[in-house]
């Protein structure tokens, strides 16, 4: 059986106030009803565990980290598109195809045997498309500027800094 537990909050559940980072807190988890909640309490506001408490922790709290912008998914698809007639950028367009099945808008596809070799087929539902992608030996993808290529247009405010 798999309980979730939830994240961790931003504030103390007795006080109101927002927590600071590396500041001492109390977790705890309570039954609520059917469900179990998360109580985080600052230390100097803890007096114990609370009411139908299961289980409690002392932690220190870490604001979860900012979040790199990502280029919208409709953007990385026109330049997936884009792409295309570019023999040059084959590599790029492989790895661009690869990052979008792991973000889950692309999905593999099998390609009938005798098609094309060396093409993978990809499917977008949210363009209701498939895409083929001419595949790229593994030894021509681990070129640093195709790396950096990749990151910026995944990342775009993060390659200007």
């Amino acid at each position: 059986m798999d309980i979730r537990i939830e994240r961790p909050h931003g504030a103390c559940a007795q006080t109101g106030r927002p927590f600071v980072a590396g500041e001492a807190v109390y977790s705890a988890l309570v039954r609520d009803g059917a469900a179990l909640k998360r109580v985080d309490t600052a230390a100097d506001a803890w007096t114990g565990p609370p009411p139908n408490c299961l289980a409690w922790w002392r932690g220190v709290h870490s604001p979860a980290p900012a979040r790199d912008p990502v280029a919208p998914v409709d953007v990385l698809l026109d330049l997936l598109e884009g792409l295309e007639s570019r023999d040059d950028d084959a590599p790029l367009r492989y790895l661009l195809a690869l990052a979008l099945v792991r973000r889950r808008v692309l999905r593999c596809i099998d390609a009938p045997a005798a098609a094309e070799p060396g093409v993978a087929g990809f499917a977008c539902r949210r363009r209701d498309t498939t895409y083929r992608v001419v595949t790229v030996p593994a030894d021509r993808l681990g070129d640093h500027e195709l790396e950096t290529r990749l990151a910026a247009l995944l990342w775009p405010t993060e390659a200007a800094a």
